[in-house]
């Protein structure tokens, strides 16, 4: 994965897009095994109902296992693209901090499974998502 990274390697994904920037998820630990990260959930996350959007979590699902499954990936010239993102929501939430912990389940030559949890701070789970990722050749 080519991205803009801040001190220890971990990508300001800010810097990748402004759709990545405004969901709000910013990395703290970045493996090709976990990806950790957090969001300041808040009225801009919001539905037209005020709780938080389910694509949000969707978005960090996405996000978190493929930066990760392409952090494992880069060792053999590719980067891994979802081809199967499912996300159950537990809990609604209006606000608060969120953290994303994703962890690979299944990591092989062509394909890649991984876990995603988003907890918030008493430790509930507010959804959680598998993703299913294609490593491909990187584009040119």
């Amino acid at each position: 994965m080519s991205s803009p990274a801040s001190a220890g390697g971990v990508p300001d994904l800010a810097e990748v897009s402004e759709y990545l920037g405004a969901a709000g998820l910013r990395l703290t630990e970045v493996t090709s095994t976990r990806v950790v990260g957090v969001i300041d959930l808040g009225p801009e996350h919001h539905t037209p109902f005020g709780i938080v959007h389910g694509g949000v979590y969707c978005s960090a699902v996405e996000t978190a296992a493929s930066v990760g499954a392409s952090a494992a990936a880069a060792e053999r010239g590719q980067v891994a693209v979802g081809v199967v993102n499912t996300t159950n929501f537990l809990r609604p939430l209006t606000a608060g901090r969120v953290t994303v912990t994703a962890t690979a389940v299944q990591q092989g030559r062509t394909q890649q499974l991984w876990q995603v949890d988003v907890v918030d701070e008493a430790g509930r789970l507010i959804a959680t998502g598998q993703l299913r990722l294609q490593n491909v050749e990187r584009p040119t």
